[in-house]
């Protein structure tokens, strides 16, 4: 028996009081189900828009964007945060490649706009206070 079934197994046996085969068989098939879950695609798309929202530029941003609930140009944008405008088109970058952000060209202006992940995202962060 490997090292974790042997570990689960005192386990149960200290949360049942006794641990049969059976008792074993069932919560590691419990637990292989709980695993199926973890989609790879989806948790590495959910960790990157976590990561992007863990600077405080970007964070920022997305913020503004969700408060105005409308689409806004970078050049409104830039004026409301104290960094420099190259640092304002990475942050736009990470947040478009995590899905947190919408960009469109109109013409020569660049507009942005929070999608709806991030707002969820926010309206969670907000609820958690």
């Amino acid at each position: 028996m490997s090292e974790t079934a042997d570990r689960l197994e005192r386990y149960l046996e200290d949360e049942l009081g006794e641990c049969r085969n059976e008792d074993l068989q069932a919560r590691l098939e419990e637990l292989d189900e709980l695993e199926s879950l973890l989609d790879e695609d989806v948790v590495s798309r959910d960790v990157e828009a976590l990561s992007a929202l863990g600077n405080e530029t970007r964070y920022r941003l997305v913020r503004l964007l969700v408060e105005a609930d409308e689409e806004l140009c970078v050049c409104e944008i830039t004026p409301l945060v104290d960094v420099s405008d190259s640092a304002v088109s990475h942050a736009f970058s990470t947040l478009s490649e995590a899905g947190l952000v919408a960009k469109r060209k109109d013409g020569r202006w660049r507009k942005y706009r929070a999608t709806p992940r991030a707002s969820a995202l926010l309206t969670v962060l907000d609820g958690s206070r």
